[in-house]
């Protein structure tokens, strides 16, 4: 994307190139995580990738995933975000005590950052992130966040492919959480 900014010193107007660069965006809903107690997925297929090839990264690189979908829950349940490349958790929001909520809007926001390239050991990748949804009373806004250095298992030398999951405490029908948009850009 080119946008313009104005160049004081030389008094014209000079193209600017914005960073921003769509990688993946899902094209469907994801399948519902309900009535298990199973870690699945809440991605769904989509146009680009969430894979970056082996030895790809780059000190600096950063990333941002912007997610919505829908949750229902019964009252004083538990619910688990995590965020993965391959079996390395990059992210987690810990167990959170779910309020009812009723077919309620949620919101995943992550940001991620390469620190240092390498194997394991030396590779280094700081995530953070916002996990918020509405509850039914009040329909006031609760949510879970988390910053992660994750310097111990990732890996830049290998393929990389990002999975966020969800895991419920308890199965039952009546919680169930799913996915309606996912995008995720590359922001530096």
């Amino acid at each position: 994307m080119i946008s313009f900014g104005f160049d004081s010193t030389a008094g014209t107007i000079l193209p600017i190139v914005i960073q921003n660069v769509g990688l993946f965006s899902q094209t469907g809903n994801s399948t519902p995580v309900t009535n298990t107690t199973s870690e699945q997925t809440l991605i769904d297929s989509g146009v680009g990738t969430l894979s970056v090839p082996a030895n790809t990264f780059i000190i600096g690189d950063a990333f941002k995933i912007n997610m919505l979908g829908h949750v229902t829950c019964q009252n004083n349940k538990t619910l688990r975000i995590r965020v993965k490349t391959n079996s390395v958790v990059l992210g987690d929001t810990g167990v959170i005590n779910m309020p009812q909520t009723n077919d309620k809007h949620w919101s995943l926001d992550i940001n991620f950052a390469i620190r240092q390239v390498g194997v394991p050991g030396v590779a280094s990748i700081c995530s953070a992130a916002v996990f918020t949804f509405s509850k039914d009373a009040s329909n006031a806004f609760e949510g879970a966040d988390f910053v992660t250095i994750e310097n111990t298992n990732f890996n830049t030398t290998i393929l990389n492919t990002l999975d966020i999951t969800a895991q419920w405490g308890n199965a039952s029908v009546a919680n169930s959480i799913y996915t309606n948009i996912l995008n995720l850009y590359k922001i530096y």
